[in-house]
């Protein structure tokens, strides 16, 4: 059968797309470890559902020889899918074609599909592996990337943005991705930085590599750029499906239910006893996340950074939740710089989607030292002040153990808020903890006594069990009820149904100015 000539360029046209800079490219990319555009798509959305749009734009300039440089789809691929499903636009950089840089026309494709992206209500996921603007199209490229900031910032807080750094990100195109709600990276095949290791030996005679500069290990550890970070392209792909599942479409839709066969009213008796008997021994809050949660699974955020608070989602009955709990494992839980802003960006992603908090509390304070002083754990603790505060999503707190000072106020307290407050009978909550506070009331008698240390232990006993427990705070409501720790999951689901459907608003205004 004679096939249409016409059908028949478009089928030609197509292939030209489809392979990108060429096969030569393309198996320079494999050589790379690392995926191509499109491949990448096809593993990040449920097979056969993506759309493409703009497969035959190629770029305008004619200048330095880039007339004779043209790929039908310039340097990244558009379009729309489906992850579970649900409609999701994405954009994918491809390095094959001039190294994935940012051109004009590139910039137009992706600001086309972010423009949908907010008009239907659905969720834009970007894949990065660009060596960033294109330098001879010169400042038109520079306006692309501007182009491209002012849509993520539009689009903050009314659908989920995503980024996925697959290869390199340098100079201004790292904007984006740090606009957007998450970034995830792969080891040891990605990275981010303002200059690279070249300009940074010219300005500042450091030697330092790609990956000690801007590796995926580096941003998850030590700068919080990085949410998270997958073993390979594969792996990393599936953990951005995973997080989809949790969060809903937009900012006017509820978060997904996904029925479990977990029993809602399930007791774990274990939590009874996981508090140890001396309160400055740690132990794992994950195991009590895991325990109370759906299946026990816990999808968690920044697990390297910051570790002294945990951060994530999981399931309770079937609603998708957010989570921030101290970690007594780590600086014994205590808030410091870091935490303080990583828990308060959280908060804030989850008050934008409507997904409500779990708050479980085991905190001794804030970070002494001048290191915190000097670099401004007033203002980052303010953060985690206004992100709870501002909060109108449902917040529900568990206190496990310590809340003392100002440590309680700004966990979830029902000062600020707190829907239901819950706590265990292990809990202490006071002023300070109780050795600190009779070095304080007690100073004189401790300087006379000639038994200082046995005085001590005496008056810190009476302290704790007149003042730092949990009974002081439920006479004045600022508990709701103590429970048993084997009720928790229970009681945490139940408040979830009952609280779902709660209203909170905030005084009309333009918009608040957050302690940055």
């Amino acid at each position: 059968m004679t096939v249409n000539p016409k059908i028949e360029r478009l089928r030609q046209l197509r292939e030209q797309s489809r392979l990108g800079g060429g096969d030569e490219r393309i198996k320079r990319q494999h050589e790379a470890g690392r995926n191509t555009a499109r491949e990448r798509l096809d593993i990040l959305l449920d097979p056969g559902s993506f759309r493409e749009l703009d497969a035959f734009v190629t770029h305008r300039s004619r200048d330095f020889g880039l007339d004779k440089q043209k790929f039908h789809g310039d340097s990244v691929v558009t379009g729309w899918g489906t992850i579970n499903g649900r409609l999701v636009y994405v954009y994918s950089q491809d390095f094959t074609v001039m190294g994935g840089s940012l051109s004009e026309v590139h910039a137009e494709k992706i600001i086309k599909v972010m423009e949908m992206a907010l008009k239907t209500g659905a969720p834009l996921i970007g894949l990065n592996d660009s060596g960033g603007a294109r330098i001879q199209e010169g400042v038109i490229s520079l306006g692309g990337y501007a182009d491209i900031f002012l849509r993520n910032t539009l689009a903050s807080g009314v659908i989920p943005q995503l980024s996925v750094i697959m290869g390199p990100c340098a100079g201004g195109a790292v904007y984006s991705p740090a606009l957007t709600d998450f970034i995830f990276m792969v080891k040891d095949t990605s990275y981010m930085f303002i200059t690279g290791p070249d300009v940074v030996k010219q300005v500042t005679h450091e030697d330092v590599s790609f990956e000690d500069l801007g590796g995926a290990s580096v941003h998850a550890s030590k700068s919080g750029v990085c949410h998270i970070v997958g073993e390979n392209e594969t792996q990393t792909l599936l953990l951005v499906r995973e997080m989809m599942s949790y969060v809903p479409q937009n900012n006017m839709e509820d978060p997904p239910f996904v029925p479990t066969k977990d029993d809602p009213l399930r007791a774990d008796p274990d939590l009874d006893t996981i508090i140890p008997d001396n309160p400055n021994k740690p132990y794992d809050i994950k195991e009590i996340i895991q325990r109370i949660v759906d299946d026990g699974v816990f999808y968690e955020i920044q697990p390297e950074y910051a570790a002294n608070i945990v951060v994530g989602f999981a399931r309770l009955g079937g609603h998708s939740i957010g989570i921030v709990a101290n970690q007594p494992m780590v600086l014994a839980g205590v808030l410091d710089i870091n935490a303080s802003t990583k828990a308060a960006r959280f908060i804030r992603f989850c008050d934008s989607f409507n997904i409500p908090i779990i708050t479980l509390v085991d905190v001794p304070g804030y970070m002494p030292g001048t290191a915190q002083e000097h670099n401004g754990i007033i203002m980052s603790g303010a953060k985690l002040v206004y992100a709870y505060c501002e909060a109108t999503m449902p917040k529900l707190t568990v206190t496990t153990r310590k809340a003392y000072g100002g440590a309680y106020c700004v966990m979830s307290s029902k000062h600020i808020r707190g829907d239901l407050n819950l706590a265990w009978p292990t809990a202490e909550i006071a002023v300070m903890g109780p050795e600190g506070a009779v070095e304080i009331i007690y100073r004189r008698d401790l300087k006379d006594a000639d038994d200082a240390a046995g005085l001590k232990a005496q008056l810190a006993g009476d302290y704790r069990e007149k003042l730092a427990n949990p009974y002081i705070a439920a006479e004045r409501g600022f508990i709701d009820d103590v429970i048993e720790p084997r009720e928790t999951r229970a009681r945490l689901i139940n408040g979830l149904e009952v609280f779902q459907n709660k209203r909170d608003t905030n005084p009309p205004k333009k918009h608040g100015n957050i302690p940055l």
